[in-house]
Formats: C-alpha cells, structure tokens, sequence
C-alpha cells in the first residue's frame, strides 16, 4: 500500500536531512528530487540542450560526483523554470511517490505539483541568513572556496528565481505543515516531522 510524504523548501532549509531521517524512521523509499534537476543542469553545463537531458536522464547521471556544487545548483534552478523540463520528470517523480511501502520525495513542487494528494505534506523553512550559514559551512568542508556573503547572495537569487517561476514556483500547499527550523536542532526538526506523519499514519 502506498503512502507519500511530501516535503518542500528552499535551499539549505534542512529537508534532504529530514527526508532521509523519516525515510529511515518509517522504511520509506526516499527521493531527493533536487538532484533530478541538478543532473539536467549538470548535463546543460556539458552541452546539452536542457530538454533533451531531461527525456534521456539516466539513473547514472543521478551518481554523478558534481551535482552538489554551486555551478550545477545555478544550472538546476534555471533548468527548473523550463516547462518541458518538468513535464518530462513529473511522470517519474509520481511513481515513486505511489510505490508500495511508503516513499518520501523532497523538492520544490512536491506538495503543490507532483503529489497534491499526498497524505503528509511538509514545508520545511529557515531565515536567510541561517541558510546561509549553513550552505557555507558544507561548502566549506567540502574544500569549495567561497564566501558567506556570496553563498547568500547566491541562495536569495535562487530562492527569487524558484519563487517567481510560472511553472510550479515554490510555495507551501495550502494543507501542509510549516516547519521552521531556523532556531531548532537537528533532531528536534526529524522528530517534529516524525510525530506529524505518525498522527496521519494513525
């Protein structure tokens, strides 16, 4: 039987990192959608016409080693706004949400577009600055050279792009939870997901 857990938000916001902890909490499958539009865009910063790396990704091109670099997350925000570069994931997207077991997607248009019948639907936020923070610091450690200024700057031009798009901009549905974890801890912002599907799960 199939149950779906929708999580979206902007950038640095902390839902990959809920998504993977309640993936694992309840034994969903888990699917970070941000890295489908990342590998368009890496695959456009190889040459390829947006569209056309979107009909033919492949799940390598999911493993690729640079799709977590600032280049390519530029690239999959402008990628994003493509229509046709969303038709031709939507339909993949969908069914995972609708595998048995249980399945988790984190994204951008999750609650919105792809899954708005979701059961649980999750908006997971943060200020900018915070954000910001805590971008720079993965960067950082990842030997990426960079400043806070420009890393924030960086996100506030995707956040305005993602925002602003007419296809499918980033927005909380209606129905979903909000969850700001600006002041919270890791864990606090995992366990305040968990009990929110757990009271849908019954």
């Amino acid at each position: 039987m199939s149950f779906t857990v929708a999580i979206d938000g902007p950038a640095a916001a902390g839902k990959g990192t809920i998504s993977k902890a309640v993936a694992a909490h309840f034994g969903f499958a888990h699917l970070d959608t941000g890295l489908l539009y990342r590998a368009v865009g890496a695959r456009m910063l190889d040459g390829l016409n947006p569209v056309q790396a979107a009909e033919t990704l492949t799940a390598e091109d999911i493993k690729r080693d640079d799709l977590r670099t600032a280049d390519v997350a530029q690239a999959a925000s402008k990628v994003a706004a493509v229509p046709e570069v969303r038709r031709a994931l939507v339909d993949f997207q969908r069914a995972f949400a609708l595998r048995a077991g249980g399945a988790v997607l984190d994204g951008r248009d999750i609650g919105t577009v792809i899954c708005p019948e979701a059961e649980v639907k999750l908006y997971v936020t943060a200020s900018d600055e915070i954000r910001a923070r805590r971008r720079f610091l993965e960067l950082t450690e990842k030997g990426q050279t960079t400043t806070l200024e420009q890393v924030l700057a960086d996100l506030r031009e995707r956040d305005a792009r993602d925002q602003s798009r007419a296809t499918a901009p980033l927005k909380p549905a209606d129905d979903a939870l909000v969850l700001d974890t600006s002041d919270m801890s890791i864990d606090a912002a995992v366990q305040a997901a968990i009990d929110a599907i757990a009271r849908r799960r019954g």
